[in-house]
């Protein structure tokens, strides 16, 4: 993450006050959580499904969170732009880890093929209902800035996004998620990374545990940073297939629809951490750089995420396939590339307002409360679409400026 201020400091891991010790207080604590759901998953502690989905969930939590402040972190060793896109991939590998999971068991139990997709759609649409919007509500409660306004070089993402998003339309009528669909979202996903590394570096401005990790010398921070991924990712390794289907189960015995549940439960959990962070930074000022990094999220999720289910449930069956999709799944994927295609064009014109952020918000609340609306809300979103496109079709060619390598890119926030 960036600093959008003119301001730069001598180094990315200070500020003008000296790091708080309190940071390696939520390190220890995060660490911490991790350790019931490790215990009974290693265990096989005889306990209810509510209770160890509940472990197992916040050991989730606590691993994420380390994830986020290691991913910060690396943004000292790497040029910004990769280092973003990295930030995102790894801060959402909880996401995959959980998804992978329900993947793989679809091979011995079809249900589970509806628990991947509800776990992906979930993902996708609680990143652009809740986590958009809230960087913009906090931007005016705090700076009263009714518009958060991305540089030029966010247009690449933008552009990633709306392609991904239109080949997306794509998979409910063919039924499918197929390994042919998987190498288009890859390349569309290893364009966008061959790009940003390419983009000239920025001093990251980190805050709370990720600064004070990252204000120590270099070997060290390295090493810890390393400790804390690797810690992290086999926590999550040991604790996503049980609570996967604990979360499953949990559904079953409390009378509860499994889909529902893990399609907004299991994703809030692998996603809190990332919302905390671009919460702190959108309280700080920074805006511009936590929108800039949940767009890079969405791209994570809505090529490699999407293009990793068939691969996995390849591998359960144990021979290529693709992953079939039945109606209900079709329809999710539908909404929620007619989501993801209303967000892009909101953000066409490198900015994104506080009515653009509400509406985002109210029709997500929309089908959250009212899941039997997602047929026309699909027809809302893609219409709302248009008519946005229409209104700002000029402005709207600002995301293409990257295409321009003599054009200086600039990047603020304006009310």
């Amino acid at each position: 993450m960036t600093d959008p201020s003119p301001d730069r400091h001598s180094s990315g891991a200070r500020d003008d006050a000296p790091p708080s010790g309190a940071g390696w207080t939520w390190v220890l604590l995060a660490a911490a959580i991790m350790v019931p759901g490790i215990v009974i998953a290693l265990g096989g502690v005889p306990l209810a499904d509510p209770v160890r989905a509940l472990a197992y969930g916040v050991a989730i939590v606590g691993a994420a969170f380390l994830l986020s402040w290691a991913a910060e972190v690396v943004q000292l060793d790497f040029s910004q732009g990769f280092a973003l896109a990295l930030l995102a991939l790894i801060a959402i590998l909880p996401e995959y880890v959980v998804d992978a999971t329900y993947a793989y068991l679809a091979a011995q139990d079809p249900a589970y093929a509806g628990y991947a997709v509800a776990n992906m759609t979930g993902a996708n649409r609680l990143l652009i209902g809740i986590a958009w919007p809230m960087v913009i509500v906090i931007g005016w409660l705090r700076f009263r800035r009714a518009t958060v306004i991305l540089g030029t070089e966010h247009g690449l993402e933008l552009i990633v996004l709306l392609a991904a998003t239109v080949y997306a339309f794509t998979l409910p009528f063919r039924g499918e998620i197929s390994l042919l669909d998987m190498a288009v979202l890859v390349s569309f996903f290893a364009f966008y990374i061959w790009r940003v590394a390419r983009m000239p570096a920025e001093e990251p401005h980190l805050v709370g545990p990720a600064r004070l990790i990252g204000s120590l010398a270099a070997t060290p921070r390295r090493a810890l940073v390393a400790l804390l991924a690797i810690g992290s990712a086999v926590a999550i390794l040991l604790v996503a297939k049980p609570f996967a289907t604990a979360l499953v189960a949990t559904g079953t015995s409390l009378g509860i629809d499994e889909f529902l549940l893990v399609q907004w439960l299991a994703p809030l959990a692998s996603e809190a951490p990332e919302f905390v962070v671009v919460a702190l930074f959108a309280w700080r000022g920074a805006a511009t750089a936590a929108l800039g990094t949940l767009v890079s999220s969405k791209i994570n999720q809505w090529t490699l995420l999407v293009a990793m289910l068939p691969l996995v449930y390849s591998v359960g069956v144990g021979a290529p396939t693709a992953l079939p999709l039945d109606d209900r799944q079709r329809d999710e994927v539908l909404l929620t590339a007619a989501q993801s295609l209303f967000a892009v064009v909101l953000l066409l014109d490198l900015r994104l307002s506080l009515v653009g952020a509400g509406a985002l918000f109210g029709l997500f609340m929309t089908q959250m409360v009212f899941p039997d609306t997602r047929g026309i809300l699909t027809v809302v979103y893609i219409v709302l679409a248009a008519v946005v496109l229409l209104i700002s079709r000029g402005s709207a060619l600002r995301a293409f400026a990257w295409l321009r390598p003599a054009r200086a890119a600039g990047s603020g926030e304006s009310g």
